[in-house]
């Protein structure tokens, strides 16, 4: 079976079903939930569980893969028969997951190619889709990288959290560091650029919020539209399924010509890191 296999993480957000039709093998990454470790799955249970657990003030934090998790899947890969991999990957600042790919990759026993891109859930996920797709037409490890890249860099990536404490103890808030203190009465909007969490607005109250979440979502449709034929729209959430469908319906409201929707729980990692109540929208431009 020569070709490119392509590799990815769980925080892509790709459904099991979905990644198995794709032939896209998923790495997962770590819950620990009161010193118990769990690898995440994208079937909605393990998210379930860390909503569960920080709602009732459990310990939960995340771990990486380790660098021989990578390594055996490569060899695996290999022995099936392919030629290259692609390993693709949530950005690097906000995991040490693409250094693992990468110190496994030294190693393979056929050429790796890691993508950093720079972005996460279906940010991530749809582009990774894309490069799927451009494998399976004969593109070589380069060309599909590349497309992947360019796919995750045109996306757009806004999300509502209920509070920034979550960001402040995992670290991962970066430049929205700005937004603690007295910001944290307000209800933050965040966004992602450069492969970090950064502040976008400040907003009064929740509905306030979530207004001006769909009116986001409304305009990178509407630039994302004048790039492209077919665009994708996710709208993620943590424990706030109610409100994703609300998102949903208004924006089919606004727009009545948009196309499918996805609707999936963020993945339990990232959960980890925004907590419960989160709502995010990712709008992506096909090639």
């Amino acid at each position: 079976m020569a070709g490119v296999a392509v590799v990815t993480d769980s925080t892509s957000s790709l459904r099991p079903d979905e990644a198995q039709r794709a032939g896209i093998t998923v790495i997962p990454l770590q819950v620990v939930i009161d010193d118990a470790s769990v690898p995440e799955t994208n079937d909605g249970s393990t998210a379930a569980r860390v909503s569960q657990a920080l709602r009732a003030g459990g310990v939960v934090t995340t771990s990486r893969p380790a660098p021989e998790v990578f390594a055996s899947v490569y060899a695996d890969l290999a022995e099936a028969g392919y030629d290259e991999v692609v390993s693709v990957h949530l950005s690097q600042r906000m995991s040490g997951t693409c250094e693992a790919a990468a110190v496994a990759a030294e190693t393979a026993p056929v050429p790796v190619t890691v993508v950093d891109t720079q972005t996460l859930a279906m940010a991530a996920g749809f582009a990774v889709l894309s490069g799927v797709e451009a494998a399976d037409r004969g593109a070589n490890a380069a060309e599909v990288a590349e497309i992947i890249r360019a796919r995750a860099a045109a996306a757009s990536t806004y999300f509502y959290v209920d509070s920034l404490d979550y960001l402040r103890r995992g670290g991962r808030i970066g430049a929205a560091a700005a937004l603690l203190g007295s910001a944290l009465s307000m209800k933050p909007l965040l966004t992602i650029a450069d492969g970090e969490v950064r502040p976008y607005e400040r907003v009064r109250t929740t509905s306030k919020a979530l207004a001006r979440l769909e009116q986001l979502g409304v305009l990178a449709l509407a630039r994302a539209a004048g790039s492209s034929d077919h665009v994708d729209v996710a709208v993620h959430h943590l424990d706030s399924e109610l409100a994703a469908q609300h998102l949903v319906d208004r924006l089919r409201i606004r727009l009545p010509t948009l196309s499918e929707v996805s609707v999936r729980q963020v993945s339990a990692v990232l959960g980890v890191h925004v907590g419960p109540g989160t709502l995010g929208i990712v709008v992506s431009p096909r090639p």
